[in-house]
């Protein structure tokens, strides 16, 4: 019996490993991505918080809600796991996602946008950090690789912002 709790407090920890792994870099690169392209569009930053809001809500739902029918699709997997997974996915992506506000509020919108690029790569570098320990892989490895796709990403949406700005 002991042994059948310990398996199924593994699993549960698994759901919510998932969950927040997933809310908390789709939170970082999807709210940056928001973030910078409004930026280079509007310099608002009503707009940007706005954004944020949009973000906080909407696509939170979005991903817990995909999370729970892609997890629902594993017919292993217990209604208890699912919604831990689920909620733990929704929390996460939500705290994240909220948590960019504050630069934006307390700072002047050109070093928000900084303090806020530091911030996501700070949260997404540890969170690759601790991926790549317990895969004992290499840990730079797995943050060079993961900001650099932080990077693309963000440009490909700074200039596409910039471009949409000089249209207006």
């Amino acid at each position: 019996m002991i042994m059948y709790y310990s398996i199924l407090e593994i699993i549960l920890k698994l759901a919510i490993f998932k969950g927040f792994g997933f809310g908390l870099t789709s939170g970082v690169i999807t709210t940056l991505g928001m973030i910078i392209g409004l930026y280079a569009t509007t310099e608002s930053k009503f707009v940007v918080i706005s954004g944020i809001l949009s973000i906080a809500i909407a696509d939170s739902v979005s991903d817990a809600l995909g999370i729970h029918l892609s997890e629902e699709s594993d017919t292993t997997k217990s209604s208890k796991h699912i919604w831990i997974a689920t909620l733990s996915t929704f929390l996460s992506k939500f705290i994240i996602t909220v948590s960019f506000i504050l630069p934006i509020l307390l700072f002047n919108l050109n070093i928000a946008i900084l303090i806020s690029i530091i911030w996501g790569i700070f949260l997404v570098s540890i969170y690759s950090f601790k991926i790549a320990i317990e895969r004992s892989e290499n840990p730079y490895k797995a943050i060079f690789e993961h900001i650099l796709i932080m990077s693309i990403v963000l440009s490909i949406v700074y200039f596409t912002g910039k471009s949409l700005s000089m249209i207006e």
